[in-house]
């Protein structure tokens, strides 16, 4: 009681009514401490809304009355001639700096009144001491084979749930915090698609690491093919994904598919109905001399012009699924994108393509080397390409997951800030440090599996035979670099290739005996679109 006075006596140069309203606030206050006090029913509501009298004060008190021209003006008084309105809240426009600042002071004056409330639940009898966490940028690494991609996502194999809970085994993740990732800040620099590969990923998270064996405990908690190279400590306002300046992936392509186009799969695309078509099977001696194929320099020259086209801001609507893609959102700027000299690994001609750009939409790096695949085997301009970037939606391939990889984000401005901050306590965000151990990894694990998965399943073969098998939707890909209307996507267009779409399985299912067929990774997209 005496310590609200008190306080109301220290901001003395705050408005009268002010100093009322905290003299009524402590009386009110003893009440509620008081159940058994029984309140008087002879009070009337009109005497229960008026202010305290300055006058009552509490046996005891010392402090002066309120004068007369202190007294706050009652609730019931109301100019002459003016009408009762209901209490409106002041509009914050109406108000000035002074008035937002009193009102600041007296919720921090209220709040220090009211009695305190635990805001944390106890802990649990037995349950491990809390840990101090710090924001730290977690660098890792990964073989996509046999994931749903990098995200989680619920009844799904990921990388991130197993990464998540080989954190929470560690320790580097607390129990309590174990079951949610947004309770650690979790956030990832860059998502991949199913099966796609990343030599150098970064996750951002709060992590306890006080012990400095962590980072072995963490990759004796994770499968062979998931690696964390280290972590990185950073400033608390930390976001990987917001902070990276630009990514870097790296497409590994089989020269073969660079080949011109098969002139039995267009003969077998003209005589063939729609839905009777098969994809025919690629015999081992077939496969044999594909391999043994030898890019031209001709054709390399061609091939590294059209992806120098994509370098710079584009529009790449045509290179991405179509829903919530406009030309307001479809804007990338792409630094480069080149083309190693061929290298044969196992026998097999491979291509390393490299992209860096600063961020890229869903399926766009796999559309943008799908089109120069199908460019390169049609014979087709490189004027094409412009025409896709300002022209109409057509429907663009997206080459297989199998040949990406994620090669490492980048955070220059994020370095350079916090460099020229001499009190900071973040390192740089980089993987020089790791860079052997990565070679190693991408070796073993990416670049083996690549060349293994494509000698056994033949992946790329059977993504080229499927698109010069049902080329309709491809048909703006031709020597003349012409767009024809039968190739413009519409929503008529659409719902008419959904209705092919079904035809074609219904007959192959009933060529095969009711057979399940499962429709092709295109056509799931088109369905998603």
């Amino acid at each position: 009681m005496f310590g609200i006075r008190a306080a109301a006596n220290r901001i003395s140069t705050s408005t009268p009514a002010f100093r009322s309203f905290l003299l009524a606030h402590s009386l009110s206050t003893q009440t509620s401490a008081m159940p058994d006090t029984p309140i008087s029913d002879s009070v009337s509501p009109q005497t229960e809304q008026q202010p305290i009298s300055a006058t009552e004060q509490p046996l005891g008190a010392t402090e002066q009355p309120l004068t007369a021209s202190e007294q706050p003006a009652s609730a019931t008084e109301q100019p002459a001639g003016a009408t009762e309105q209901p209490d409106k809240k002041r509009s914050n426009r109406g108000q000035t700096c002074k008035d937002r600042r009193e009102f600041a002071k007296k919720k921090r004056l209220i709040r220090n009144l009211e009695p305190k409330q635990e805001q944390r639940q106890p802990r649990a009898e037995g349950s491990e001491p809390r840990q101090p966490k710090r924001k730290v940028a977690l660098l890792i690494g990964f073989c996509g084979t046999g994931y749903q991609g990098m995200q989680v996502n619920p009844n799904a194999k990921t990388i991130e749930g197993e990464l998540f809970k080989a954190l929470g085994a560690a320790g580097a993740v607390s129990a309590d915090n174990a079951d949610d990732q947004g309770k650690v800040q979790f956030q990832r620099a860059a998502r991949t698609d199913k099966g796609v590969h990343a030599a150098g990923q970064v996750v951002s998270l709060k992590m306890i690491i006080e012990d400095p064996g962590i980072v072995a405990k963490l990759n004796a908690n994770l499968p062979e093919q998931i690696r964390a190279w280290g972590f990185v400590r950073t400033i608390r306002s930390f976001n990987c994904k917001t902070m990276c300046d630009s990514r870097t992936y790296e497409y590994l392509l089989p020269t073969y598919v660079l080949e011109g186009a098969d002139p039995e799969l267009a003969e077998i695309a003209r005589k063939v109905e729609f839905g009777l078509r098969r994809v025919p099977e690629t015999s081992e001696e077939e496969m044999a001399r594909k391999r043994a194929f030898r890019v031209t320099e001709d054709r390399l020259r061609f091939v590294r012009e059209a992806f120098e086209k994509y370098v710079g801001t584009h529009e790449f609507r045509n290179f991405t699924v179509t829903k919530g893609c406009t030309d307001n959102n479809s804007k990338r700027f792409i630094h480069a994108f080149t083309v190693s000299d061929p290298m044969v690994i196992q026998g097999a001609e491979w291509l390393s393509l490299k992209v860096k750009g600063q961020s890229f939409m869903l399926h766009q790096i796999r559309k943008m080397v799908g089109l120069i695949i199908l460019m390169a085997r049609a014979n087709a301009p490189l004027s094409l390409i412009n025409a896709l970037f300002a022209g109409p939606r057509v429907n663009v391939p997206k080459a297989p997951g199998l040949g990406l990889l994620l090669e490492s984000p980048c955070f220059d401005a994020y370095n350079r800030r916090t460099a020229a901050q001499k009190d900071s306590a973040s390192d740089p965000v980089t993987f020089e440090p790791y860079e052997a151990e990565i070679v190693a990894f991408k070796q073993k694990f990416i670049y083996d599996a690549i060349i293994r998965t494509e000698m056994e399943d033949r992946v790329f073969d059977s993504w080229v035979k499927s698109a010069e098998v049902f080329p309709e939707q491809y048909t703006y890909v031709n020597p003349e670099g012409v767009i024809p209307e039968d190739a413009i996507v519409t929503p008529e267009t659409e719902r008419i290739w959904q209705m092919k779409r079904k035809e074609q399985i219904a007959a192959r299912a009933a060529a095969e005996d009711g057979e399940d067929i499962e429709s092709s990774e295109d056509e799931q997209d088109s369905k998603d679109d």
